[in-house]
């Protein structure tokens, strides 16, 4: 069969729009009704239950979704997880399996015919399969034929570089140290993660600013905010969970002031789940005050707001900046003040799409709040200048003094639900040189130093045939990466991909010569290894590492854990390896004892993560400790506005989830929030430019991006009339990826600017 029949992209065929009114406010019955459908419709009622009361509790499994984490202490009995975490596990303990029958009656050309949302609900794989050279369907394979495959493949290369070993934010601590141990004794440092693509602009700002690439905060300094700053993020569909974080804000009397360009109904009102009395009422009003930015106008916002403070402080010395953290703790602030005054807000206000008056109003919030938490998501990092829109979120902070105590400092909120804790212990292409000795003393080899393929290198690398074969351990990788065809070309040139997966998904179409699927159990599931059942752990948003035991029958007896994957790769592969890789997995305990011995912070590992919530990882910026950066104190950084400039007949897109999805997962057709049923193509317009364009509600149009003379275009889009910039349009990924230029990154972490696509829209005929 010739690969290049099959789609890379979802197939243009619209579903049957419904219109709704935007709901006012979030989560509630509709919530709890959307959970509770899911979880019965595809898991049934006694498995559901039984899922649902282990999820996110203390000695449960943790949520397959997001990283936003679980209270220390005490946690709600009735339900310690939001719709969207219900969904995960919906679709994770699916009734519906994919069998070698499934592969024998479907061949890869016509599945990849199917949408997205078809292609997700066909179940769980149930056994290893192999796409043979030259043909049409997949077909069992044994997990021994297929450990050998693998290692003969890669033996076969010429060097180790020539393969690529990505990671999904979904890998558990024990399963992600064991890969990038792997990796490195095979002899590279190829280990691109989903970090590239979405936090990644975090790690670089906050590692330059303050020492460390993780967020400062936790939760229970939402409890003693005075401000909580919500930029660049949509909580109430990406991190439901938050909105009760940020309820507890309101009740101690903080304030709330959200900037974003649409306005998201989960920042404006929310009804708690988790309390039955106010299911009925209206809800708590969360956002104080709402600044509608312009899409990449984020720079310029704050950049305004600092000279507004920096005034006021010369009217009033010691108003507004706290003199005495600058003087002790930071680097820089002679240099940052003398950059502002090279702005004018004349010049910077275009940029925003606000009124002067609006962030006036924001500034007198800011000024007059000492402890502020600042929050942010892919709104910010996914951009050209994304490392500076964090960087100028920091000089804020350390102006006043708003990190390292308590109720403030940086909350960089991570999508999936171990993707920090992936990064903490070793899955990075840049082998940090202390890591390394600590590899080579405890595991007798000499780790690799040269700087490894992030994501969009390693991409660049397959369609240029200088890498060879793909391992994607976990995750949708086609599905979730730019430039859909390019990424696709790029894999078909591999000789041989292999996807460690749960359940069926696009990149299991988009193949290399040969592919292989390797079905892993779940989150949710028990693993049973050597010397008895088995716990992994993982680490939140907040830099909580804790346990999580899976409680449901695998759905097949021939599934393997990760970490048994991960060891029969490298007993296939690895010739000379003093490392007992069947013993590690034998028992958990002997990999978190390994972690120990290797990664500071995990002290005593197997005993604390034991321990009731787990333990957190040592947090110097917390701490109002700044050493680890180059200066030794946390350094102010001159950043810049987007330098982008449109053409009147163009407009900057971004691209976002439906209520519906987590990441590349597609749980269903409606984003409910933005009263959208049934449909995913659809592209959200100003009223103002579809009035310009010509166009009339649900109208089809074409979307063509634009960038180094080179067009890109994704055809039969629905123009919907919707409250955003001028100038500016949204629609979902990743039916819009395909727009996204392999070249447009940001400017130090190379991660992809999906938020920053300038595109033209053109009407198709009727």
């Amino acid at each position: 069969m010739n690969s290049k029949k099959t789609n890379a992209q979802p197939p243009v065929k619209l579903t049957g729009i419904e219109l709704s009114n935007v709901p006012k406010e979030a989560v509630g019955t509709k919530a709890i009704q959307s959970a509770i459908n899911h979880i019965f419709s595809e898991v049934g009622v006694i498995k559901g239950i039984s899922a649902l009361k282990n999820l996110n509790q203390t000695y449960g499994f943790d949520c397959p979704g997001c990283a936003w984490p679980d209270p220390d202490e005490k946690r709600a009995f009735l339900a310690e997880y939001c719709e969207n975490g219900a969904k995960a596990v919906a679709e994770e303990a699916t009734k519906n399996k994919v069998s070698p029958m499934f592969f024998a009656t479907h061949s890869v050309e016509e599945l990849s015919k199917w949408s997205d949302y078809e292609i997700g609900k066909s179940g769980r794989i149930t056994h290893p399969m192999v796409l043979k050279e030259g043909s049409s369907h997949y077909e069992e394979i044994s997990w021994k034929d297929a450990f050998t495959m693998i290692g003969k493949e890669l033996n076969s290369l010429n060097s180790p570089d020539e393969a690529i070993f990505y990671t999904s934010g979904r890998t558990s601590n024990e399963a992600a140290f064991l890969y990038q141990l792997f990796v490195r004794q095979f002899g590279t440092n190829n280990l691109p993660d989903c970090s590239n693509m979405c936090h990644e602009s975090s790690g670089a700002a906050l590692s330059e600013t303050l020492g460390i690439g993780k967020g400062s905060v936790t939760l229970d300094d939402f409890e003693h905010a005075d401000l909580v700053i919500v930029i660049g993020q949509n909580p109430g569909t990406n991190h439901p969970r938050m909105l009760t974080a940020l309820g507890d804000t309101k009740k101690n009397g903080g304030k709330i002031m959200t900037i974003n360009p649409l306005p998201e109904v989960g920042l404006m009102r929310f009804i708690a789940p988790q309390n039955p009395l106010k299911w009925f009422g209206k809800g708590l009003q969360l956002t104080d005050l709402f600044l509608q930015v312009k899409i990449n106008g984020d720079v310029a916002l704050l950049k305004i707001i600092l000279k507004l403070m920096q005034q006021r402080e010369q009217e009033n010395p010691g108003s507004v900046f706290n003199h005495q953290f600058i003087k002790n703790k930071t680097h820089g602030i002679e240099e940052l003040l003398a950059d502002l005054d090279t702005y004018s807000i004349e010049d910077l206000l275009p940029q925003t799409g606000l009124e002067l008056t609006q962030i006036q109003e924001a500034t007198e919030l800011i000024i007059n709040n000492e402890k502020i938490i600042i929050c942010w998501a892919m709104g910010l990092t996914q951009h050209k200048n994304a490392v500076d829109n964090i960087r100028e979120v920091v000089n804020l902070l350390l102006l006043k003094g708003s990190i390292g105590k308590k109720g403030a400092g940086t909350c960089p909120v991570r999508g999936h639900s171990n993707v920090q804790g992936d990064r903490t212990v070793g899955i990075w292409e840049k082998l940090n040189p202390a890591f390394g000795e600590k590899l080579a003393k405890e595991f007798h080899f000499s780790p690799p130093t040269k700087e490894g393929y992030d994501v969009v290198n390693a991409i660049k690398a397959m369609h240029d045939k200088k890498a060879k074969v793909f391992v994607g351990m976990g995750g949708n990788f086609i599905s979730a990466t730019p430039d859909t065809e390019y990424t696709a070309e790029a894999l078909r040139n591999c000789n041989l991909t292999v996807h460690i997966s749960t359940k069926l998904n696009r990149s299991h179409l988009i193949h290399g010569k040969k592919a292989l699927i390797l079905p892993c159990l779940g989150r949710s599931e028990k693993d049973i290894q050597n010397s008895g059942e088995q716990f992994v752990s993982v680490e939140n948003s907040m830099g909580v590492v804790h346990q999580s035991h899976g409680h449901l029958k695998p759905c097949s007896e021939h599934l393997l854990s990760e970490p048994a994957i991960v060891a029969g790769i490298a007993n296939a592969t690895l010739k000379n390896s003093k490392v007992e890789w069947s013993k590690l997995i034998s028992n958990y305990d002997l990999i978190r004892d390994k972690i120990e011995a290797t990664i500071p912070g995990f002290e005593k590992y197997n005993k604390r993560v034991r321990q009731k919530g787990g333990f957190y990882l040592p947090n110097n910026a917390r701490s109002n400790d700044f050493s680890p950066t180059s200066t030794g104190k946390a350094n102010f950084t001159l950043n810049k506005p987007s330098d982008i400039v449109l053409k009147e007949d163009q407009f900057m897109l971004m691209t976002i989830r439906t209520h519906d999805q987590y990441n590349t997962t597609i749980y269903g057709l409606d984003d409910r929030y933005r009263g959208v049923l049934n449909e995913r193509r659809v592209v959200f317009i100003n009223p103002d430019d579809m009035t310009k364009l010509g166009l009339k509600k649900l109208d089809k149009v074409n979307l063509i991006s634009h960038f180094n003379n080179e067009n890109r275009i994704a055809e039969g889009f629905l123009a919907i009339p919707y409250s955003i910039p001028k100038q500016c349009m949204a629609t979902y990924f990743p039916e819009a990826n395909v727009l996204v230029p392999i070249k447009s990154v940001a400017k130090i972490s190379n991660t992809p600017a999906s938020k920053t696509v300038i595109i033209s829209v053109e009407k198709m005929a009727n």
